[in-house]
């Protein structure tokens, strides 16, 4: 057998890796500007559902600040996942620091309000500019996800699930 020889492995400075955090907007995404609004319009509103919740998002040109139930969406969300979501129509449209954005969402659990804000946000951009509709509606974000939970049933103690079947 060859004798093995024992060379100093050197030491490489490792790099902290890439933090999960979400990342600065490049430029490209925020290079459109919101159009003014038509006289005597102060906001423009979209209504989002999904599941059980409902969101009413209201929206103008304004720096990119978005309150959620008057808290900040970061706050308020705080899912990467949901920030994101919600976050989808701005960045489809290359508008994330053009519009203020006021929601008022209720009813269902945190994944389904980020989601019916992101329908609400979308429609309401529509609304304002309909040049980017073609966009939001070609990756999805105008279209309703008609899932809903399925009903209990009678007899048994939850939508599918049966009381455990005895022959005797």
């Amino acid at each position: 057998m060859a004798e093995q020889s024992e060379t100093p492995v050197p030491e490489v400075a490792m790099e902290s890796p890439p933090q999960a955090a979400e990342a600065a907007p490049t430029p490209a995404e925020q290079s459109r500007i919101a159009p003014p609004l038509p006289e005597g319009k102060l906001f423009v509103w979209g209504v989002g559902r999904r599941k059980k919740a409902v969101a009413r998002v209201r929206i103008r040109p304004g720096t990119g600040k978005i309150l959620v139930n008057k808290r900040e969406m970061e706050k308020y969300f705080v899912s990467v996942r949901d920030r994101e979501s919600v976050t989808a129509p701005l960045r489809t449209a290359h508008m994330l620091a053009s519009w203020d954005i006021w929601v008022n969402v209720q009813g269902g659990g945190t994944t389904g309000q980020a989601d019916a804000v992101k329908l609400g946000l979308a429609r309401a951009m529509a609304k304002a500019m309909p040049e980017v509709e073609s966009t939001l509606r070609d990756d999805g974000l105008l279209t309703r996800d008609p899932r809903m939970s399925e009903r209990k049933k009678p007899g048994q103690p939850g939508a599918r699930k049966r009381f455990q079947f005895s022959k005797r």
